[in-house]
């Protein structure tokens, strides 16, 4: 029976379509297609259920009507027609304003409030107080569109319908509506004034543009249903605006009438789609915009709010729609210069409209409305109708049971850090690349020269600050065009950022200097060009064909600008798509994939299966750690499935607290150097099979040959199993009869044969690196074949390394890892590469070489190497450290470069001689096997990492996907005092804490 009810209308609909055929598509819940603009004539006309198959979120109950039915009866006329107000309530202006909100609760009756600009405790407050003043409580009501924010300081905001109508996934979209709802649910809101439904065919639009969900109509009502559903899942009303549509206009109804000169034809296959579907899925509530809409209201300049027509006629009678009916904002121009106060809400009440919103004078107002009941104007029937209505909505929304708002936890609750767990996925499947020429994204390799260049007035340091955490990015400034080109000349490639003010309505042109700009530059280099505004701005340039990248990423957040970031790096692949056109250059639907490379990349603790509260513990005992004294300053970073999730620095560079440690400090990282320098050299010599597991080191080094170490297996030398000392003072040689740099060892200043930079003014005679070694040679082997931690090991196979390859270990690390993995901040001998600032001190040096070292290598061996050595000398942050455990943990790939095969990784992790009661890996330390060791004893058997004398520690676990880096200077001023952030089990502590936030 009902398919035959659904043929004979859609019979009855195509009879009134005579102009052209139609097809009909198929729509699906959560996907959309936007192969055509809404304005085309072949587009899909749908066909409405029947009202008794509508989907309803709030059924009528027998309860209900009794209630309904016994406050109307105890109503007096003055209460009935105070039901049909709702008035401006604002929560930053002063008790003038308060009083006469009062005022109209207790004289006239009125029925609701809609809240405007302030603050959400003070809101809520005077929700409070409101609500004990009125007999009925109030329908308290709002526009967020994008959250509370779009009213509220102090509130989270959320992406604008632009943004959200480029995101393919609804899903995402009906987890905003949920978002939305508790949090205005939470401040005692029954509607939100949302979703527009306009569909904005005029890019020039003034005040619809960003507002709107885009251009095409299937495109906006499924993301409006989307949103809907959220909403009103939760119990909270959905109003959609602005009926019966704002999109395709040129003016401003807060200022004046603007013009809808659309056949009917247009606007029932375009403007009325989207209200056709919602009330179907079981829209709530109507507002009605002030429009002057001839092929609707033939009376000359009528605002489409106050036409019978249209209200009655239109919605109600012919799209059957029995829902709440509000009118838009009754002080606005495009409906106050029709008529006075008074006459309007009369007419607008006339119309057809339940609810007459920001009413100018409530009084006169019901006055009229009174007078125009009396005398027979307005039926008991037709008043009632809309009251009842009224009240059965204020039951549906609880408010039979009014309960006061808890102010307390009311800020905490409403800006909960996990909001930014959606917002990171909104974004990431919004932001549309509509250009990719020559596959210029994601930028794969990394050793190239990239340059960036801020366009706009608003803010861009998280967009910088995040492409530099993957390459050597170079922020050049403009002064002029020509200067700027030849600034550009050594660079390979530029990304320009269009950045300007995320704030509502606020102007995002470019300038004519910066159309030109990128215009010149994009003729001669490789340009990304990537704009932080609306799209319509990419609207004056009119050739694209120079720009090979071009990246929409709708706004200027901070987390809009992270994610972009991502994208061009390849940590985030593209998935959205343009919500309108562009010219004639791109249309609704464009927006192209791109490839995802495993790099590290940024998000929050929940989107990985974390708990960011849990982890926020982990601030605690790193300001403890510091309030003791256990370390000036640190840095630590948590990442887990490829994604940091936790970075911050903390405390100074030293006690004296004049410089704040930043994420790009770097840090002496000690023992980090095996693991971040020597070893994956040496795994990539294994990969090549220059050497086996059993390869003797006799035969490794020609030096070691006749010697008591010749028969040490490299297993045995990596695994510390091969009887070594664990170091020796070597230092303690060269220095004089009064403990001071001997004469015959060292100069002040580079001199021939004395090259070796210890400090700035002292330097060791170049052959002492042969002495070093020859003690390492000579030196006897300790009794025991047990595990015994020892330096020697790395410093013997630097010596390998070298004398394998040909080349210095320095240049071994850069060009085989650091400049193709983008670790531009790890190196050795930091002060011949950056700023002395950026590098945490490590000691004041009073038996060696009497200075502060900054800069310089902490170990004193790895300084007698000028700085280069292979147990020690690396310079580095916990971002850097991070992206060498992440290649590890994937199997010896980064950023889709294989630099050894699975197995070598599999091989250099393994304990070989657990067996024995030796913990370690090959090069790698891994958990302890009894109750003494490196981590918190909760890490699985297959994580592995290393600890590192100056207070440092980097792990990683494959089970858990987890990286884990701790950076400090706890040596600083005195290394020889009690090491007691080991003592006090700090970096144990936090890991154990990174434990703990993992969410079963």
């Amino acid at each position: 029976m009902r398919v035959f009810r659904r043929i004979i209308v859609f019979v009855l609909l195509l009879s009134l379509a005579t102009s052209c055929s139609t097809s009909k598509k198929t729509i699906s819940k959560n996907s959309f297609s936007l192969a055509k603009a809404g304005i085309y004539e072949d587009d899909e006309i749908y066909i409405p259920h029947l009202k008794s198959e509508r989907k309803n979120y709030f059924p009528d109950t027998d309860f209900e009507n009794r209630w309904v039915d016994s406050i109307y009866n105890s109503m007096s006329l003055d209460e009935k027609i105070g039901q049909l107000f709702m008035v401006a309530a604002y929560s930053n202006k002063d008790t003038i304003h308060t009083n006469s909100i009062e005022k109209l609760i207790k004289n006239n009756k009125i029925g609701g409030l809609i809240f405007f600009q302030g603050g959400p405790y003070r809101q809520a407050k005077l929700t409070n107080k409101y609500q004990s003043l009125s007999k009925i409580p109030l329908f308290i009501g709002i526009d967020a569109e994008w959250g509370l924010s779009m009213r509220l300081d102090s509130t989270y905001r959320y992406p604008w319908n632009m943004t959200l109508g480029a995101i393919r996934d609804l899903k995402l979209i009906e987890k905003v509506g949920v978002n939305m709802a508790q949090e205005s649910k939470r401040m005692g809101v029954q509607f939100n004034f949302a979703p527009v439904l306009d569909i904005n065919t005029n890019p020039k639009n003034p005040i619809i543009g960003f507002r709107s969900f885009g251009e095409n109509k299937v495109n906006v009502t499924e993301h409006a249903i989307a949103l809907m559903n959220g909403v009103q899942s939760q119990g909270v009303f959905s109003t959609g605006k602005h009926f019966p549509g704002h999109g395709d206009t040129a003016t401003d109804s807060h200022s004046t009438l603007p013009l809808v000169s659309a056949s009917r034809e247009h606007l029932d296959k375009v403007e009325l789609y989207p209200y056709k579907r919602m009330f179907d899925e079981g829209l709530v509530s109507v507002m009605v915009a002030h429009l002057n809409v001839p092929s609707l209201e033939s009376k000359e300049n009528s605002p489409s709010s106050l036409s019978y027509n249209v209200v009655t006629n239109l919605l109600k009678a012919e799209l059957s729609f029995d829902g709440l009916i509000f009118t838009d904002a009754l002080n606005m121009k495009g409906a106050s210069s029709f008529k006075k106060p008074g006459d309007i809400d009369l007419e607008a009440f006339l119309a057809g409209n339940d609810i007459l919103l920001f009413a100018e004078n409530v009084p006169l107002a019901s006055e009229k409305i009174c007078m125009a009941y009396q005398e027979g104007q307005i039926s008991e029937e037709r008043l009632s109708q809309s009251v009842k209505k009224i009240l059965k909505y204020k039951f549906k929304s609880g408010l039979n049971k009014y309960k006061p708002i808890d102010l307390r936890g009311l800020s905490s609750e409403l800006n909960e850090k996990s909001k930014d767990d959606l917002q990171y996925k909104l974004y990431e499947n919004a932001i549309t690349v509509l250009k990719n020429d020559d596959e210029i994204l994601p930028i794969k390799e990394l050793n190239q020269k990239i340059a960036y260049i801020k366009l706009g007035d608003d803010t861009n340091e998280t967009f910088l600050s995040t492409l530099q955490k993957f390459a050597d990015v170079t922020e050049v400034k403009i002064s002029n065009i020509d200067t700027l080109k030849t600034a550009l000349s050594e660079f390979d490639k530029v990304i320009i950022g269009f950045h300007k003010s995320d704030k509502a309505w606020k102007k995002h042109d470019f300038t004519d200097t910066e159309i030109k700009l990128i215009n010149e530059i994009s003729s001669v280099k490789d340009v990304i060009l990537d704009v932080f505004t609306k799209p319509y701005s990419l609207m004056q340039i009119d050739d694209f064909s120079k720009i090979k990248g071009l990246i929409v990423s709708y706004q200027n957040s901070i987390i809009s600008q992270e994610v972009s970031a991502q994208i061009i790096f390849g940590t985030v692949d593209a998935k959205g798509q343009l919500p309108v056109s562009i010219n004639e250059s791109f249309k609704p639907g464009d927006g192209l994939s791109t490839t995802k490379l495993n790099r590290l990349g940024f998000s929050t603790p929940e989107n990985v299966g974390m708990s960011s509260k849990k982890l926020a513990e982990i601030d605690n005992i790193a300001q403890t750690a510091i309030d003791k004294k256990l370390a000036p300053g640190m840095q630590i970073l948590v990442a887990r499935d490829g994604k940091v999730v936790y970075q911050k620095s903390f405390g100074y560079q030293t006690y004296d607290k004049t410089v704040k440690v930043q994420n790009s400090d770097l840090y002496d990282v000690a023992s980090l150097t095996k693991m971040v320098a020597t070893l994956p050299n040496v795994m990539q010599l294994y990969d090549k099979k220059k050497v086996t597991l059993e390869t003797k080191l006799g035969d490794m080094l020609h030096s070691f040959r006749n010697s008591n170490k010749s028969e040490i297996s490299f297993k045995e030398l990596l695994s510390h199993y091969g009887r070594l000392q664990a170091w020796q003072p070597f230092y303690k040689a060269t220095l004089d009869s009064v403990n001071q740099p001997s004469t015959k060892y060292y100069r002040k200043t580079f001199t021939e044969g004395f090259t070796k930079q210890v400090t700035e003014n002292l330097f060791l005679r170049d052959d002492y690196h042969d002495t070093i070694i020859k003690k390492i040679i000579d030196s006897p082997l300790i009794e025991k074949k047990e595990y015994k931690y020892s330096d020697f090991t790395f410093i013997i196979l630097k010596e390998y390394l070298e004398k394998a390859t040909g080349r210095k270990l320095d240049e071994l690390t850069y060009n085989n890892f650091y400049k193709t993995m983008g670790m531009n901040n790890t190196m050795f001998n930091p002060l011949q590469k950056t700023d002395v600032n950026r590098i945490a001190p490590t000691e004041v040096d009073t038996y060696f070489r009497y200075a502060l070292l900054q800069g310089y290598v902490h170990d004193m061996e790895a300084a007698m190497e000028g700085g280069i050595a292979g147990h020690a000398g690396i310079f580095s942050n916990a971002m850097d450290v991070a992206k060498m455990m992440q290649m590890y943990l994937q199997n010896g790939n980064y950023g889709g470069k294989q630099y050894f095969s699975p197995e070598t990784f599999e091989t250099f992790n393994t304990c070989w001689y657990c067996a024995e009661g030796n913990r370690r890996g090959l090069g790698f330390d891994k958990p302890q096997l009894g109750k003494e060791g490196p981590t918190c004893g909760c890490v699985s058997p297959k994580s592995f990492g290393h600890t590192g004398f100056t207070g440092t520690m980097a792990w990683a676990d494959p089970e858990s996907g987890i990286v884990y880096v701790f950076l400090s200077n706890r040596t600083y001023p005195d290394s020889n005092l009690p090491n007691k952030l080991s003592k006090e089990n700090i970096r144990e502590d936090i890991q154990k804490i990174i434990q703990e936030a993992i969410i079963k």
